[in-house]
């Protein structure tokens, strides 16, 4: 008869007790007479009108696909990134210029289930340069320009099956990490599912970005055991040059995971030694192996983005690289992985642990320097777990899963089962404070808390369950972020804000680390777009066999030309609009009637297209979708379509 390990039932029950609110079935069990805040909070998170928020928190979109930019402390929704889900507000993937940002080697892929935005670091302290972020279905990573706050580059990562622990940057943003959480067969093909152990295997990617442009490539990637690679963070400091990744499943399991990838007391974290792979990589020991992946960028003059195709990649394999990876053990399924701001402490949170585990950088490498290994896992060292551990936060909660950082050698870590986060002096693991969170939560953020120096304040948690925190809005509600105050000794609760998708990380920086380099429109005189026309001189209409292209400008309060002839059914329409406006904040959108995608919303200065294939013959209205002056409602136009099979001149016009 085969053992199943008894702590898991336990857990099962506890969570489920704490997703319904407790014992008594409701939020009663954590609410404290007269609420949950005290009298002054609201004037704690008060924005007064014409003023700005400390700062900017990006927190991650789920299964929305996208990143979402809110104010702290108000709270404030100011903006939805699109990443790789298309929206339709934007018109992005709907318009010809982004349609290229989502394509994969499988093709168009229009939704993906973003998790982890990570800002670019200088030094180990976020630039406000770009944010990245991973899709977690069809693996990719994002970069996001935080001049326009545009998505301007998506690559695919190959070899993956569910791109996790990604995309957490080195020190100085060198490169960006994408782990699978989801082992597959190397190569990829068809083969017995249960024959997983062994054939299954697991990538670590290193994607490089230019520290001039910000332009990804796949620098390398390291063949991995069959593991599941469930989050990383990079060291900093005295740990440069290394990437943590937790590590569950080393099992193996192919089936009935919660219990086959649950046996074991110990998984790991691996340590990856980065500067040594680029070693092996000058010294030309790597494979060089077959790969079908995209690489899609906007060019931010044209507007416009290319998908260029990649077929091989560097491949590193441990066994053939001494010093590149080695294996600390952790209890127990540890997901989150966090490095302390002196990159000296590495926090493994395991999910079913009763207490927490620190490993110590310098005694990892004492570990490596004098072979204190406890085994091996192809062809992998395992250190002893008593020589790498610095210390236990001793029965801090149930269901530990991340950690961040304050500027003053505290942590803070969230507790899913018993929905709170605690707060603990790192050196000497003592538990100082913990809060109630509402409920069942899941990843924290601190500002700049997994940076060498934490701009700190505030913590947001972000929760699973929202029951009763909120208008009831049927089965589904948003979940829910909370944001405390951390300056004092305990932590306090302040405000509670809804949040789009399912938040997974989030990440935070000081306002004016941003808004100094922000873009307030695109110059006209710097517009590379080929179908660009920069004034109402340029307006025109062409026909090249069945495609008509219209070159077409708005500005407040009309487009030119706004009456348009010559187009007959079966024609393929391409409106190529350009807004002419060169002030802050005055878009102008395109909407034209029958047509089978978005709006386009066209920012000053830029130029986009609308594909439109009529169906019918007929006079079609097109108007201005963005409200932009007091004449608003007078903008717009018509396109008339002849017959299929006629011969109509073109023609077009403004004031006839």
């Amino acid at each position: 008869m085969k053992k199943h390990n008894l702590f898991l039932p336990v857990i099962a029950a506890l969570m489920l007790m704490v997703s319904c609110g407790g014992p008594q079935g409701g939020a009663e069990t954590f609410k404290k007479p007269g609420g949950a805040l005290s009298s002054n909070a609201a004037e704690r998170v008060y924005v007064a009108p014409g003023e700005y928020d400390e700062f900017y928190a990006f927190l991650s979109g789920g299964f929305s696909g996208q990143l979402a930019v809110y104010g702290l402390p108000s709270g404030r929704l100011l903006k939805v990134i699109p990443v790789f889900s298309v929206d339709a507000e934007k018109a992005y993937g709907f318009n010809e210029e982004t349609k290229p940002m989502l394509e994969t080697s499988f093709g168009f892929v229009p939704w993906d289930d973003s998790h982890h935005p990570e800002l670019s670091q200088t030094d180990g302290t976020t630039d406000g340069r770009w944010i990245f972020i991973n899709g977690n279905n069809t693996p990719r990573i994002a970069r996001i320009s935080l001049e326009t706050f545009e998505t301007v580059e998506i690559i695919e990562i190959p070899n993956s099956g569910g791109n996790h622990s990604s995309p957490f940057t080195t020190e100085n943003t060198e490169y960006v990490v994408a782990g699978t959480r989801f082992a597959v067969p190397n190569p990829q093909r068809d083969m017995p599912i249960n024959e997983y152990k062994g054939n299954f295997k697991g990538a670590l990617t290193y994607i490089s970005v230019d520290p001039e442009d910000g332009d990804m490539e796949i620098a390398f990637q390291i063949l991995m055991p069959g593991f599941d690679y469930d989050l990383s963070h990079s060291g900093k400091g005295k740990s440069h040059g290394w990437t943590f990744f937790t590590t569950y499943n080393t099992e193996e399991a192919h089936t009935l995971m919660e219990i086959g990838a649950s046996q074991r007391d110990k998984d790991f974290i691996a340590a990856v030694n980065w500067k040594k792979a680029e070693e092996y990589l000058a010294a030309g020991n790597f494979k060089e192996v077959p790969a079908n992946y995209v690489n899609n960028e906007l060019d931010e003059d044209s507007h416009t983005a290319t998908s260029t195709k990649h077929t091989t990649v560097k491949v590193l394999i441990p066994e053939d690289c001494p010093g590149l990876v080695y294996f600390l053990p952790t209890p127990k399924s540890p997901h989150g992985v966090d490095v302390d701001p002196t990159g000296e402490y590495i926090v493994g949170n395991g999910k079913l642990s009763a207490d927490m585990s620190v490993h110590s950088f310098t005694k990892m490498l004492n570990a490596i320097e004098n072979e204190l290994y406890d085994g091996e896992a192809y062809g992998i060292p395992i250190l002893k777990y008593d020589e790498v551990l610095a210390g236990i936060v001793t029965e801090p909660g149930l269901g530990p899963l991340h950690t961040e950082f304050d500027a003053f050698g505290n942590a803070y870590t969230t507790f899913f089962i018993s929905s709170e986060v605690v707060k603990w002096k790192v050196g000497t693991w003592e538990i100082l404070d913990r809060v109630p969170t509402y409920y069942s939560v899941g990843h924290l953020m601190i500002p700049g808390g997994d940076s060498k120096h934490p701009d700190g304040k505030y913590l947001v948690a972000m929760n699973k369950i929202t029951k009763d925190r909120y208008l009831p809005t049927g089965p589904e509600m948003n979940h829910s972020a909370q944001l405390y105050d951390i300056t004092g000794d305990k932590m306090e609760l302040l405000l509670d804000f809804p949040t789009i998708g399912e938040p997974h990380y989030a990440q935070a920086i000081p306002a004016d680390r941003v808004m100094q380099h922000s873009k307030k429109f695109y110059k006209l005189d710097e517009n590379t777009h080929p179908y660009k026309a920069l004034n109402e001189n340029e307006t025109r209409m062409e026909r090249d066999g069945n495609d008509v292209h219209i070159y077409m400008t708005t500005i407040r309060s009309h487009f030119a030309p706004d009456n348009l002839q010559g187009v007959k059914v079966g024609d393929v329409v391409y409106f190529h609009v350009t807004n002419l406006e060169q002030d802050w904040d005055v878009p102008h959108g395109l909407a034209v009637m029958g047509a089978r995608n978005s709006e386009l919303l066209i920012m000053p200065g830029q130029t986009e297209t609308m594909k439109w294939i009529p169906q019918r013959e007929g006079v079609y209205p097109f108007y201005c979708t963005d409200f932009c002056s007091a004449l608003h409602q007078e903008m717009q136009g018509y396109i008339r379509v002849a017959p299929k099979g006629s011969n109509p001149e073109l023609k077009w016009s403004l004031n006839e």
